[in-house]
């Protein structure tokens, strides 16, 4: 593979950054639950932080909970979906969260990824995905880190074999003359 030298970019890049998800409750108007989820956004912050969820904001029935103690990782296998997503008309964060067993808890956020592969592997199995858009620094820093692992292979479509020649060759009779 080639190494990509990028012009007045003479830093490693990290391959994970710290980030949180503000999450929102509000009451729902469908008659199985009482409130509604949603995730509003994610946040980078500057150093590892405790697992924790703290409300940021109450106006009436509405509330914001900030949680913290999450961590963005970029592999370099994942390249092509992280270069798929930003070029999307809408890039995004995709935040996967638990199933709580009661309607009235929140579902708590556990991993934030870039990759739409990830994220559709986790909604086959059920688990809760919320899309947001990307904020501008994720978006500088996978864009950095695409360009610097990712080398696009153009798809070229395979030739086809003939099969009805190979079923003839098998069929045809052999010259036994000895």
């Amino acid at each position: 593979m080639e190494k990509l030298e990028l012009e007045d970019f003479d830093q490693e890049l990290p391959d994970r950054v710290q980030v949180a998800v503000l999450m929102e409750k509000k009451p729902s108007s469908h008659p199985w639950a009482s409130y509604s989820y949603q995730a509003l956004g994610v946040v980078v912050r500057d150093a590892a932080e405790e697992k924790s969820v703290s409300r940021v904001y109450q106006n009436d029935e509405v509330e914001h909970f900030l949680v913290t103690g999450m961590s963005l990782q970029l592999h370099p296998d994942e390249c092509e979906s992280y270069y798929h997503n930003l070029m999307s008309p809408e890039p995004g964060c995709f935040i996967v969260a638990d199933h709580p067993d009661d309607d009235e808890e929140m579902p708590l956020p556990y991993l934030v990824s870039l990759s739409f592969d990830e994220a559709h592997a986790y909604l086959e199995g059920d688990e809760q995905i919320y899309s947001v858009p990307i904020p501008a620094e994720l978006y500088q820093w996978a864009e950095a880190y695409v360009l610097t692992h990712y080398i696009a292979i153009k798809k070229t479509k395979r030739k086809l074999k003939d099969w009805r020649q190979t079923e003839q060759r098998a069929d045809d009779p052999v010259d036994k003359q000895s």
